[in-house]
């Protein structure tokens, strides 16, 4: 088993980079101590050297295949896996912090880190600090972020942890063993500006640890970036009330069948790797010039980031939130984790396809492994079986149901129809949604999408519709409209449930309670679900790549149940009289939310007539 493994990793790699070899220093046997050489005990190991290959960077031109073309065939296997969540609370964002750092700091071989919001603030710097630490330690370290999500200019903080490569250890094989080959950092900017790429992002948030070594690897993905936005406190160690409400899925290799040849570990390496190989990346050093930089001779900006990486690490790991998760992590990393069946789905074929917004179904039949394409696919399984009954929940900040139009600008698809028609057909089933409001929403323009189009289109006629965006005053604030009894029957609509976050006790409207900002993504039904970094919006469906992994198993559908239930009991129904009043209340406040809220209608129709709705 263990060798098929390394042949299946093998191959991948001369797919990509065919007999192109990476430069070694070579090594007298009289000078084995030199920096850049391995000690006298170290091994050639024959696993290390395929898996450092594969986890190379080689630019473009040395490419023999797309990487993109590869992952868009790939056939995915489903895994055996134990995962664990880690849920939307104060106390879950903790510990899914303390997770990554301990993560890293626990890893022997390999870390892959890719996020499309990267922040250079106090945990962007402890992650650094982490990582440089680990290449030290002789764990090889590749790094990816977002050219547009993490913009800055130079990444000067990225660049210093390659420096730390200088002092790298040698890698260590399975047994432990020092190996010949030294650790590496190596960091790539996605789809990056100077190569004039803007509009195709990776909205990736993962982290994999000991990928090919099946009792370590580790997986952890879902909504959280790497900023303190994400994590419930602020530069100070104090509660931030108002931090995102995320959720994420740590999964590690369960046990495997024997029709397995390779775990979730090496299944998610191999995504990565094709995903760090995309040709519109750019591989960034701390000497643009060269390949290599000397040792000990990089300059003094990157020794002043890699002083700060330090001291952020030591400072968040000093609050006592942070130092009691950290203790807490052998024990929460070691117990609730549940057997399930997991695989891989990815939106690679969004970086790559044309004509985004009149080929939608052609798009997704030449990308079989994307989120979308296997959601069809499972709804179609369960109609082959005869299932018609549960319900369908989902999450997402920015959920929109796509409408889709050919090049004559006739509809081709439309989400709210297709699901209406299908509830229609079956009275047993249901559709919950929990999603944003003018209290919770980061995003005015995706807000008003979701007021003025999506929710409308599942609950009102096409009159009601017309009347709802008309104006606030004719229509909104109309008590003929908003109290009429055609009004009341269709928003309680016996199967759709849409819910959004935030109360009229919310402190935006002199409440105390804060109800932040939902940023989590997940769906679950009646055989599994999906967690991931999918909002199922325009952009996660058209444009960016974006990751999850689909899941059989009761134990993480109750989880997410109590999760979904939890959230929906801060939320109120859309179109309910509480509901109104509450956008009512926005819209009449001083806080910075009532404008757009006040605006939403002309927000809405803007963008629909300048056609940028794809592009939210």
């Amino acid at each position: 088993m263990k060798h098929l493994k390394g042949l299946v990793i093998y191959i991948l790699a001369i797919t990509l980079y065919g007999c192109t070899g990476v430069q070694q220093r070579q090594c007298p046997p009289d000078t084995l101590d030199l920096p850049e050489c391995p000690p006298a005990d170290a091994i050639e190991d024959e696993a290390i050297n395929e898996i450092y290959k594969l986890r190379t960077w080689l630019p473009p031109s040395k490419l023999i295949i797309d990487p993109i073309k590869l992952g868009k065939e790939a056939q995915i296997p489903i895994n055996s896996a134990q995962t664990k969540i880690i849920g939307p609370s104060h106390d879950d964002a903790t510990n899914s912090l303390a997770a990554k750092i301990w993560l890293i700091e626990n890893a022997k071989h390999t870390v892959d880190l890719t996020y499309y919001i990267f922040k250079d603030d106090l945990v962007g710097y402890a992650v650094l600090g982490a990582l440089c630490n680990a290449v030290k330690r002789g764990v090889d370290v590749r790094i990816m972020v977002d050219s547009i999500g993490s913009l800055r200019p130079g990444h000067s903080e990225l660049r210093a942890v390659e420096t730390c490569a200088v002092d790298a250890g040698f890698m260590r094989n399975a047994n432990a063993q020092l190996t010949t080959k030294k650790a590496r950092v190596q960091v790539v900017i996605f789809n990056a500006i100077t190569k004039l790429q803007f509009n195709r992002r990776s909205h990736d948030k993962l982290l994999i640890v000991d990928a090919s070594f099946d009792s370590k690897a580790a997986v952890m993905t879902g909504g959280r970036n790497i900023s303190l936005d994400y994590y419930g406190f602020k530069a100070d160690g104090s509660k931030d009330p108002d931090t995102f409400r995320d959720l994420e899925i740590i999964i590690r290799p369960g046990n495997q069948s024997s029709d397995e040849d390779y775990t979730v570990g090496n299944v998610s390496e191999i995504y990565y790797s094709l995903l760090f190989s995309h040709t519109g990346n750019r591989r960034i050093r701390p000497y643009e010039a060269s390949d290599e930089f000397d040792a000990g001779k990089y300059e003094d900006r990157y020794i002043v980031h890699r002083n700060k990486a330090q001291s952020s690490l030591a400072t968040l790991k000093g609050f006592p939130r942070i130092k009691k998760s950290m203790d807490d992590m052998p024990r929460y990393m070691s117990e609730g984790f549940h057997d399930t069946k997991v695989r891989l789905s990815h939106q690679l074929g969004n970086l790559t396809s044309t004509n985004v917004t009149t080929n939608v179904e052609e798009n997704l039949q030449r990308n079989p492994n994307s989120i979308l394409y296997l959601i069809g696919k499972i709804m179609q399984g369960l109609e082959h079986r005869g299932i018609s009954d549960g319900t369908l929940r989902i999450v997402s900040p920015y959920l929109f149901s796509g409408v889709y139009y050919d090049g004559e600008g006739e509809v081709v698809y439309d989400g709210a129809k297709e699901i209406l028609d299908y509830l229609r057909e079956r009275p047993e089933a249901k559709l919950e949604v929990v999603t944003n409001s003018v209290i919770t929403s980061d995003n005015f323009f995706t807000q008003a999408i979701i007021d003025m189009g999506m929710a409308p289109r599942f609950l009102l006629t096409p009159e009601l519709h017309k009347a709802w965006l008309s104006s606030v005053d004719k229509g909104e604030f109309n008590p003929d409209i908003v109290k009429s009894e055609e009004w009341k029957q269709l928003i309680n609509h016996p199967q759709i449930f849409i819910y959004q976050t935030g109360r009229l006790d919310s402190e935006v409207l002199g409440g105390k309670e804060h109800y932040g900002k939902l940023h989590a993504k997940f769906a679950y039904g009646k055989i599994g679900g999906f967690v991931g970094t999918s909002n199922f919006d325009y952009r996660s469906n058209l444009y960016n790549n974006e990751l999850g992994f689909f899941f059989q198993g009761d134990e993480v559908g109750d989880e997410l149940a109590d999760v979904f239930e939890q959230l929906k009991a801060t939320s109120y129904r859309w179109g309910s009289p509480e509901w109104l009043e509450m956008r009512k209340k926005v819209m009449q406040s001083d806080s910075s939310k009532a404008g757009p809220a006040r605006n939403q209608r002309s927000i809405y129709k803007t963008v629909r007539v300048l056609g940028l709705e794809y592009l939210m």
